[in-house]
């Protein structure tokens, strides 16, 4: 068959040569491959007849890939085409050579494109536009290169509209794809061409232009207003996306106008007819229409608050379409047009679709909290639909009327016996969850609620998590209403919750119900029956920043998924973020809203909660674990850690007159020490006055090590308790571990591992737990540790975090390390290096501190220091005051430089001033603490 066709196409006769190529054409449609033709098809290129020269062009932008070195050959064609007297075959070969995508031939296509970007006739002008736009997504260098893009910025004020469409397409198609470079910079002027050529160029050049001009930005609300006025008649175009595009623009200028003026109402008007004239298309552009009507109501509701009946369904629409226009008419909901709303809302409610049905009857729930003087009738109507006994209506009904409740608390309880008729008939977790809060919430109206709620216990581990949450808040809350009645269903729940679940929400639940019960049941009064807040009306609005957003996405596909493109375009191309124009002359205030608050925020911010996590988690475990010295004193560290977790209600706890907590307390350090407020003796134990400690290297250094505190609790790890401290000798770090086995079963087959963390803290071998742990035994470890792990800097900088597994589970705990670990050995530096080094270091990066109550001389403080590798350089004595210049070394090689004021001569001051120099100004305050630390013990 190629034979022959070959033979054909090189026939002499000109009707024989067209069948031929048709014939060619025909077979690479339906998929044949005839790139064996290539030289023959190509001959037929030097021919007059368009329609012949069409095929071949055709044929040659499908092989040209495949082919790129016999594509060369039909290059010289297309120079000649390009300046062919027709000008539609000039405009046929400059569209060609943009869609043969093949390097090598790129460089020749240069020339030919020149000159049609110039040429005289406007249909090969904008032919010369998008080749423009295609050869730059091949090569973009090139483009740039050839100069092709100030060429087409030229374009943009052709005389010929379609020109300046098709130029303004190219354009920005490229900026999508450069979203850096700055090609569309557009200008009254500009903007104003833009506008002249909209009235006369094709629909899409029209959507090209209004895509443009919304991505611009007016400089007043003058210009705003003039270009609305000249966008507003393409509202009345035939074509939807012209439509949709018109209105994205009037949307996105008219945030710039104010509200006062005649214009806003008279563009308010005008905006609402087309919405409307979409919804007579056919249903998918409806759909299309109506997810865009969606986030133009939630934008500005006041444009369709009189066009409620289009909104209504018709039997015939799809089910898609019904969806939509259901939540638009609660969006438009109001008390004008209620009647009207509830009628149709009940009407659906009997249809046969059942997800129309659910949504109708969730419908009327949102109108009763939206509207409220309809809330009695929504209220009656539900009921009435309750009454028909249809399962899913039922299910329904309960989760609004649990919202309905929760908006108007008092008004609507006498429903709930009807209600709970209905309990056995239900079967979906929401609407279980739904019916169980509601008894928890009025266990107090319902004479048998403990048996209703003891009857959803029976398959708890079956219920899905909302339901088992639900019915662990609603217990707990029937408990604290009649506590007498039942306690062992509250017993009953909080293990199934706490000891035979998995799920880490419901466990976590239960053990904060366990605690507060059993700490102090008036707080958990206070806690789980608090006032509750009303419930907002609009639950489902889409939050303010991304709706903005979205506005200025109207007719793309990201108004019809309601996502911005950067969470469904893959790849970088497009995803620039787009943002509406700020409010003018409306009567928000012009700065931002969010500046003055959040300086307030900050400032309080400490004074709530320390922001790490686990010391949150440390502070509930205040009730584990027997309390050395009785309970009073744990409750109380509580309260005041609570109340000045960073002022100076700490400073008695740390210093040496508490000897309550000397022991072992559970409490948690405050995160302005860092170091666990149970510190006790000093371990140095004599060893330091044996050995002179001015040695310096290699001797036993007496590195000041804190008692051990509970890192875990065995409550948080089933039955596995942790409890250790951190310290360095002659060079080696260790973390010194007490493990101990407060569960029922023997625990063995442990592992450690540490997070990444600021300093690249790591086990140095596996930890050994030689035997296995039986219950109530405990067995201590030293874990060696090196500081070659990775490292990722960690807030605050001395946070570690540790997984450790055992046969069990795997159990996660976070603990504070005190910076003096990783001093090394080497820290003391020459005293000529210490001067350059201290006038090197800028001035910013110096940190002042005082640390308190120090009441030891000079010497003192200079051994006690060196015995942790703080290294006393020089002493001087200024003007009564002692001054030691120090330095010390991290493990990751950062020198901190310090200078200590003592005035020994004032016995009554006992301060002590301490400045730190160092190249990371952020390590400082960690070093002042393990400064405090080693001096006060």
């Amino acid at each position: 068959e190629i034979f022959e066709l070959k033979a054909e196409l090189n026939s002499d006769k000109k009707e024989k040569k067209k069948e031929a190529v048709k014939k060619v054409i025909a077979s690479m449609t339906v998929g044949k491959d005839v790139s064996a033709l290539f030289p023959d098809v190509v001959n037929c290129m030097q021919t007059d007849n368009l329609e012949l020269k069409k095929l071949v062009y055709l044929y040659l932008m499908n092989y040209a890939k495949s082919q790129p070195d016999m594509a060369i050959m039909a290059v010289n064609t297309f120079v000649k085409d390009c300046e062919d007297p027709n000008p539609l075959i000039r405009a046929l070969a400059v569209r060609t050579m943009g869609c043969i995508r093949v390097d090598k031939i790129t460089e020749y296509l240069c020339e030919p494109l020149r000159k049609c970007l110039k040429d005289e006739d406007p249909y090969v002008r904008k032919t010369a536009a998008v080749c423009v736009a295609k050869l730059h997504d091949i090569n973009a260098q090139l483009v740039e290169d050839q100069g092709f893009l100030d060429t087409l910025k030229d374009l943009i004020s052709d005389s010929n509209p379609m020109v300046v469409a098709n130029a303004v397409a190219a354009l920005s198609e490229i900026a999508e794809s450069h979203p850096s470079s700055n090609l569309l910079d557009l200008n009254p002027q500009s903007i104003n061409k833009l506008l002249t050529a909209l009235n006369e160029c094709t629909e899409w050049g029209q959507i090209f232009i209004l895509d443009c001009l919304a991505n611009y930005m007016p400089k007043d609300d003058r210009e705003a207003q003039s270009i609305c006025e000249r966008v507003t008649p393409r509202l009345s175009h035939a074509n939807s996306a012209v439509v949709l595009s018109a209105v994205k623009v009037l949307m996105k200028f008219m945030e710039m106008l104010s509200k006062d003026l005649d214009y806003y109402g008279t563009l308010l008007k005008k905006l609402a007819p087309p919405l409307v004239t979409l919804l007579s298309a056919e249903p998918e552009l409806q759909y299309v229409a109506l997810r865009n009507i969606n986030l133009i109501v939630q934008k500005r509701p006041e444009i369709l608050k009189h066009e409620m009946k289009v909104f209504f369904v018709k039997y015939n629409d799809p089910i898609y379409v019904k969806l939509e226009k259901l939540d638009i008419m609660i969006r438009l909901a109001s008390q004008a047009n209620i009647a009207q709303v509830l009628a149709e809302l009940k009407e659906y409610a009997t249809e046969v679709d059942v997800d129309f049905v659910r949504k109708a009857v969730r419908a009327i729930g949102r109108c009763a909290i939206k509207v409220e003087q309809s809330a009695e009738r929504c209220v009656s109507t539900l009921l009435d639909l309750i009454q028909t006994k249809v399962n899913y209506v039922v299910q329904e009904a309960i989760v609004v009327i649990k919202d309905i409740f929760r908006k108007y608390p008092n008004k609507y309880e006498s429903v709930i016996a009807t209600l709970c008729e209905n309990l056995d008939s239900l079967d979906e977790p929401e609407a279980r969850a739904a019916m169980i809060w509601i008894v928890g919430e009025y266990a107090e109206r319902i004479d048998n609620a403990d048996e209703l709620l003891e009857s959803f216990l029976e398959g708890f581990h079956d219920e899905s998590t909302q339901v088992q949450l639900q019915l662990l808040t609603a217990i707990v809350k029937l408990f604290l209403k009649k506590p007498t009645e039942t306690q062992e269903l509250v017993q009953q729940v909080l293990s199934l919750a706490t000891q035979d679940s998995d799920n880490p929400d419901l466990r976590d639940r239960g053990y904060i119900y366990w605690r507060l019960l059993s700490t102090d049941p008036v707080a958990a009064k206070e806690v789980v029956l608090a006032e509750k807040p009303l419930i907002s009306e609009e639950t489902d609005l889409i939050e303010p920043t991304l709706l903005d957003e979205l506005i200025c996405y109207i007719g793309t596909l990201a108004s019809v998924y309601h996502k911005p493109p950067s969470a469904f375009v893959e790849g970088s191309r497009g995803v620039v973020h787009k943002s509406l124009p700020p409010r003018t002359g409306s009567s928000e205030s012009a700065e931002s809203p969010d500046t003055a608050p959040s300086g307030v925020q900050a400032a309080e911010q400490p004074a709530v909660i320390p922001t790490q996590g686990d010391l949150l988690g440390d502070l509930l475990n205040l009730d584990l674990g027997p309390p050395v010295s009785g309970p009073p004193l744990a409750t109380s560290s509580v309260q005041m850690g609570a109340v000045d977790l960073l002022g100076g209600g700490l400073d008695s706890l740390m210093g040496d007159e508490s000897e309550g907590m000397g022991g072992g307390g559970t409490f948690a350090p405050a995160p302005s020490t860092a170091v666990p407020a149970t510190l006790g003796a000093p371990l140095s134990s004599g060893l330091g006055d044996l050995f002179d400690l001015t040695g310096g290297v290699g001797t036993l250094s007496g590195s000041y090590v804190a008692p051990k505190t509970v890192w875990l609790p065995a409550m948080k790890a089933k039955g596995l308790e942790i409890s250790g401290t951190f310290s360095r000798q002659v060079g080696s770090i260790s973390m010194d571990l007490v493990l101990t086995n407060k569960a029922l079963q023997v625990m063995s087959d442990f592992a450690i591992q540490f997070n990444r963390n600021s300093f690249g803290l790591a086990p140095a071998a596996p930890l050994q737990v030689h035997a296995p742990l039986a219950p109530n035994q405990s067995v201590e470890i030293s874990l060696p540790l090196n500081t070659v792990g990775s490292v990722m800097k960690m807030d605050p900088l001395n946070n570690l975090q540790v997984a450790v597994k055992n046969n069990i589970d795997v159990f996660y705990f976070s603990t504070l390390y005190p910076l003096h670990i990783l001093f090394v050995e080497d820290g003391k530096m020459e005293r000529q290096m210490f001067l350059a080094t201290w006038k090197d270091i800028a001035n910013e990066n110096e940190a002042q501190f005082q640390i308190k109550d120090c009441s030891l001389n000079a010497d003192a403080v200079s051994s006690k220091l060196q015995g942790s590798n703080i290294f006393t350089i020089a002493k001087r004595n200024v003007e009564g005051q002692d001054m030691l210049y120090q330095s010390l070394k991290l493990t990751n090689g950062i020198w901190v430089l310090a200078e200590l004021r003592i005035q020994p001569s004032n016995p009554s001051f006992t301060d002590l001033e301490l400045s730190l120099k160092c190249r990371a100004p952020e390590v400082s305050q960690y070093v002042y603490q393990a400064y405090e630390t080693i001096l006060k013990n």
